[in-house]
């Protein structure tokens, strides 16, 4: 006879978290959010990039303190002091990127930290004993106690974690991400092992922008914006419309300006356009004056899009056109061909932190400050002056350091550099991530008025080609939009084609088919379960 599974109504909560609350500077990440998940339930999280999701785990996890709140586990309060505490109170969160070590064995990695020892040496037969009792719980040939984790593919070094948290006596599992870099058969397998877990009653957060798998996996769903829970519902009693619906729920305001722009020639082209790992495929075509959109998770191949026809990262196939120059090159080439690249990482790649606001501004393209190749400062200082006025940044003058500005300062600074070069394509990854509201207006005034251009004071429009994680940044400044995932980026739509659902719908591999009788969109995992469709 079947054993019934217990509805997780039917027992109290595990975990609980009420009112918890985090800052970071001016940036509310989280603004009293409360979950809560029960023994053999699996609870999904889902939000847009940036929504407090990894956040609010953080906390959990003891990886970042809140500012209020409180937390129970099993009825019990609960506040770790750090992630070691955290997993000897049976809370184990894997993250996207995996923390393993791997010049050392399965074993090694699923006992480190909790070797058993008897005065400082390790008894290696119970770390045998102990892995084999964590491996039993997985159905896969690959792991074995002495395999060497690097060595193993994605899906199983993704099970080594899991399996080391089982190893400690985990009651709550935390899931960051976890199919994103998985194949098919992996994420199967995946499944399977959760939903193994439930029947043990573990307690599992899933955190995912894959609607499909959220349907098909979850018991629950609760969804942030903003770093607020803006709705929770049993995935039983929600559509997919409604998950999305509350995922970008905002109003396009007349935060985003747009002039009448005209496209012109083609002055970037890449065919069938593949990295080593990502990009697997692109294609696209972009036109001088026109604000060209890419959107996709976080993972799905974006940055690296970039980065390729930018040339930090090699090309394993395909053909890249930029103006009258074709193939790879490298970034020096890439700024003389008349491209200039934004990192999503300002502090690591965008920026010489050590450097002053002049020189950031004028790094690429030090020609004309001095005679003989040297570099008068009077002559940086004016030109970094003129960029200071035009975007507003907000510092003591240009020989400040460029470490002391805020974070829409320095990224206006990053902007400034590649205008004082005079690009001509602009190739921005998250120009706005991380400036609050009134930077991210200046950008997109500045971004409108380089692709419009100027005919009265001689500026030509530039074609701009940008990856962001916020679609209604993406529906409000852009005039096309693809979409990239796993890899693949998609067809190019004009704005007025699309919405966010769309976009959404595309970026999550949820299939926007109707339901013939109530006329709601189905996921494809809803389709294949037997729902009837239209044709």
């Amino acid at each position: 006879m079947a054993q019934r599974r217990i509805d997780s109504t039917d027992k109290a909560p595990l975990l609980k978290m009420r009112g918890v609350c985090k800052r970071f500077g001016a940036t509310v990440a989280l603004d009293d959010v409360g979950i809560e998940v029960s023994p053999g339930e699996v609870l999904a999280l889902v939000g847009e990039n940036g929504a407090g999701k990894s956040t609010l785990m953080k906390v959990l996890s003891g990886a970042v303190k809140e500012d209020a709140g409180q937390m129970w586990l099993d009825g019990v309060p609960y506040r770790p002091s750090n992630p070691l505490e955290a997993r000897h109170a049976g809370v184990a969160m894997i993250y996207q990127e995996f923390s393993l070590a791997p010049h050392l064995s399965v074993q090694e990695n699923i006992m480190l930290g909790m070797e058993p020892a008897t005065l400082g040496v390790v008894r290696w037969k119970e770390v045998r004993r102990r892995t084999i009792e964590a491996l039993k719980e997985f159905d896969n040939p690959e792991l074995t106690p002495d395999a060497q984790v690097s060595k193993l593919s994605v899906g199983s070094q993704q099970l080594v974690e899991i399996a080391r948290a089982l190893a400690i006596g985990c009651r709550v599992l935390v899931l960051d991400e976890p199919t994103s870099s998985l194949t098919q058969q992996d994420v199967e397998r995946l499944f399977e092992l959760i939903r193994r877990l439930k029947r043990q009653d573990k307690a599992i957060v899933y955190i995912s922008h894959f609607i499909e798998e959220v349907k098909r996996i979850a018991d629950r769903v609760t969804v942030l914006r903003d770093g607020k829970v803006v709705g929770s519902s049993t995935v039983a009693a929600i559509t997919t419309d409604e998950i999305i619906a509350l995922m970008v729920g905002r109003q396009v305001e007349e935060l985003y300006p747009r002039s009448r722009r005209q496209a012109g020639e083609v002055i970037l082209e890449i065919e069938d356009l593949a990295g080593l790992e990502k990009p697997e495929s692109a294609s696209l075509k972009l036109r001088r004056g026109e604000v060209l959109g890419i959107a996709g998770l976080v993972g799905a191949g974006r940055t690296e899009l970039l980065r390729s026809l930018f040339g930090l990262e090699p090309v394993r196939r395909g053909r890249i056109r930029l103006g009258i120059y074709t193939g790879p090159a490298s970034p020096v080439r890439r700024w003389m061909q008349g491209a200039g690249f934004l990192s999503e990482d300002r502090t690591k790649e965008g920026l010489a932190l050590s450097l002053s606001v002049a020189d950031n501004v004028t790094l690429s393209r030090l020609k004309g400050f001095g005679p003989l190749g040297l570099v008068l400062p009077g002559r940086q200082n004016k030109a970094t002056q003129h960029w200071l006025e035009r975007l507003d940044i907000r510092c003591l003058g240009p020989r400040q350091s460029v470490s002391s500005l805020s974070g829409g300062n320095q990224q206006k600074v990053a902007l400034a550099r590649l205008l004082q070069h005079d690009v001509d394509v602009l190739l921005l990854d998250e120009p706005t991530r991380g400036i609050d509201v009134a930077a991210k207006a200046l950008v997109y005034k500045l971004i409108n008025a380089l692709a419009t251009g100027s005919p009265t004071e001689g500026r030509e429009p530039k074609a701009v080609l940008m990856v962001s994680s916020y679609l209604p940044e993406l529906m409000g400044i852009c005039d096309r939009v693809a979409v990239m995932r796993r890899g693949r980026l998609g067809p190019t739509r004009r704005i007025d084609e699309i919405d966010e659902h769309k976009l959404m719908f595309d970026a999550t591999g949820a299939d926007p088919v109707r339901n013939s009788t109530t006329g709601e969109h189905l996921s494809k995992g809803e389709i294949s379960n037997g729902a009837e469709v239209a044709e």
